[in-house]
């Protein structure tokens, strides 16, 4: 048997499936692997099984006779226990580890260096894309780990994406996502304030966009994600921001990088902003449900808490000027 007809048999274990895992693992699934699922959720392991999965009682039943184990999980204390109570000494040590969380690199190292003791070889490796992209193995992955893990790990990442990079070794894929992921919460507020001044200054929207998209300022939250409905691309705007990319999530990479940037003396006053007001947004304000390009609406003063929000204490933003 070749190596492709090994690779379309292959057992795979896939623990967490959310928002993302859940289209990740059934573009598994699409191409021919035998995928054991778990989730906490029983609706996630439903739908899961609609998609071709077959479910399973426990990360540790999943994991059991698995020729590759696919984790995405929430955060790096949930990949520890995953890990350290059901993969590690569980599943073969033959199988390749595949985390596709985002986590702090320390965790990725930590776990990546428990996982190789015990002769797994195991790599780190978080995505960029979103939900849309999870669906439709359209993914990026950002790969951390040796050479040998990462070309066994590759096959399986390319059934779920459309570009899987090296970055490095053992957390070397979650530094480059939390360094992404800074770039673009920064460059979506400065392209949610731009656009508010815009129409300030008398400009249509529509019309700045088709200036700006082919200009010096253009931007991947602009041409790609605007943040306002009706301009540009369809996105979350045009939903009423929903179903994208949650500013809770937003949230917590921002918080990761800047755990990063300190462990390594780094300044990152830009990013170190971006994280003050979406941590206003998505905790003070209520907005953490909705899609992280709806902080223009906090921008603009136009954002309504939801009922039961407590923002006592929380000015406007125009009153934090200066």
């Amino acid at each position: 048997m070749d190596v492709e007809e090994d690779l379309i048999m292959a057992r795979i274990a896939f623990i967490g499936l959310g928002n993302m895992g859940g289209g990740m693992a059934a573009n598994l699934a699409k191409a021919g692997h035998e995928v054991v699922a778990f989730d906490l959720a029983e609706a996630a392991l439903a739908k899961a099984e609609a998609n071709g999965c077959t479910r399973a009682g426990s990360a540790a039943e999943a994991v059991a006779n698995a020729e590759a184990v696919v984790t995405m999980l929430p955060a790096g204390k949930h990949v520890r226990q995953v890990y350290e109570a059901s993969v590690i000494g569980t599943a073969p040590s033959s199988a390749i580890l595949i985390d596709c969380s985002t986590i702090d690199v320390a965790t990725a190292r930590e776990e990546i260096g428990k996982a190789e003791a015990k002769g797994y070889q195991m790599v780190d490796a978080p995505v960029s894309g979103g939900i849309a992209a999870a669906e439709g193995g359209t993914l990026t992955f950002m790969v951390g780990g040796t050479d040998d893990a990462f070309e066994r790990a590759r096959p399986f990442l390319e059934q779920m994406g459309k570009a899987v990079i090296h970055a490095g070794g053992a957390g070397a894929g979650q530094a480059a996502k939390i360094c992404n992921n800074m770039l673009l919460g920064a460059s979506m507020v400065a392209t949610c304030e731009t656009f508010v001044m815009a129409q300030r200054l008398g400009l249509d929207p529509q019309t700045f966009f088709d200036i700006a998209s082919k200009a010096s300022g253009q931007c991947w939250s602009m041409t790609t994600y605007c943040p306002l409905p009706g301009v540009g691309p369809q996105t979350p705007a045009d939903r009423g921001y929903e179903g994208g990319f949650a500013a809770a999530l937003m949230l917590k990479d921002l918080r990761l990088a800047m755990e990063a940037a300190e462990s390594v003396d780094a300044y990152t006053p830009m990013g170190a902003h971006a994280e003050e007001l979406y941590t206003r947004f998505a905790e003070s304000l209520g907005g953490g449900g909705k899609d992280f390009s709806a902080i223009i609406k906090m921008l603009d003063d136009s954002w309504h808490a939801p009922e039961g929000t407590a923002t006592t204490g929380t000015p406007p933003i125009t009153t934090l000027k200066g």
